[in-house]
């Protein structure tokens, strides 16, 4: 079965996300909400003001009495998560982005690779599990794409180059004239060498 295109940015975006904090994201809006809300100072007018809505609705939302809570709407909740995505561990998101640029990233990814090759090959595509070491430069442009808001084909692209220049063609050591095509992914992570 194909997914969605947006699931494969998605798919990089998070992986990317979780390889940039020491720890996760509140899990729930309403822990969100209180995450924002302890940025302000207690301020709902303040977290009102961020999300264009009016201080009653936020104090609704994070009430201690189960009863009188309101839940946000979709986009609202989509709103927080951003803001809070933003806002969450700053200087160790810019440490550990400058550590990954500089000394590349480790991917673990199980995903399916096609090939372009010479006769008597098999282009069938394959699911692979793969954990490879990618290099800084890699790593950069893998952050551009996603900072510009590039669409799949580039993340493809970039994925798809390096983790053929650094398994497939075991770091340009063979198969030099082998193209590598990356048509799915299934799951995506990165972690610091």
């Amino acid at each position: 079965m194909r997914r969605r295109k947006v699931q494969v940015v998605e798919e990089i975006s998070q992986g990317l996300e979780r390889l940039l904090h020491t720890q996760p994201l509140p899990p729930t809006t309403l822990s969100r909400l209180r995450t924002l809300l302890r940025w302000e100072n207690g301020s709902t007018r303040r977290v009102a003001a961020l999300l264009d809505v009016s201080q009653r609705t936020v104090q609704r939302w994070v009430t201690r009495n189960p009863a009188r809570r309101t839940h946000p709407g979709n986009r609202h909740q989509e709103a927080i998560a951003g803001l809070v995505r933003a806002r969450w561990q700053p200087r160790i998101r810019a440490r550990r982005r400058a550590q990954a640029e500089e000394h590349g990233v480790i991917v673990h990814t199980q995903a399916r690779f096609g090939f372009r090759a010479g006769a008597g090959t098999s282009d069938d595509p394959r699911l692979r599990l793969l954990t490879v070491h990618l290099a800084g430069a890699v790593t950069r442009e893998m952050f551009a794409a996603l900072d510009a808001g590039a669409g799949e084909e580039r993340h493809l692209l970039v994925l798809s180059r390096a983790l053929s220049h650094a398994y497939f063609r075991d770091s340009g050591q063979r198969a030099h004239h082998l193209h590598v095509v990356l048509e799915d992914i299934d799951f995506i992570d990165f972690a610091l060498p």
